[in-house]
C-alpha cells in the first residue's frame, strides 16, 4: 500500500470517492471576452439554466460585467450546495 492519506483498498487499488470529492470546492468559475453585453448576456442566460438543471439546493450565482479594449469580459461564480453538482456542471459545458 502506498503512503498515501487516502483510504485505499489494497485489493483492487481502489480509494473512497470521499477522498477526491469532499465538497470542499463547490464553485465553478467561468470567464470570458465578448464582442458586445448582449452575447455576454446571452451566455450568462444560457449557464444559468444549465446550473439550474443541476442544482439539488438553489445555487448561487454571480456575476459582473466589465468593459475591455473591444468588447465586455464576463466572470461569473457558480456556488453549488456539494461539489459534485459543481463537477456535473462543468463536465456539461465540454
Amino acid at each position: 500500500m502506498s503512503k498515501c492519506s487516502a483510504d485505499e483498498t489494497p485489493v483492487c487499488c481502489c480509494m473512497d470517492v470521499g477522498t477526491i470529492v469532499d465538497n470542499t470546492d463547490c464553485t465553478a468559475s467561468y470567464s470570458r471576452e465578448f464582442a458586445n453585453r448582449a452575447e455576454a448576456e446571452e451566455t450568462l442566460a444560457a449557464l444559468t439554466a444549465k446550473a439550474r438543471g443541476v442544482e439539488s439546493e438553489p445555487c448561487e450565482i454571480t456575476s459582473t460585467f466589465t468593459e475591455v479594449d473591444g468588447g465586455v469580459r464576463l466572470d461569473i461564480d457558480f456556488a453549488f450546495s456539494c461539489e459534485a453538482e459543481s463537477l456535473i456542471f462543468q463536465l456539461g459545458l465540454r
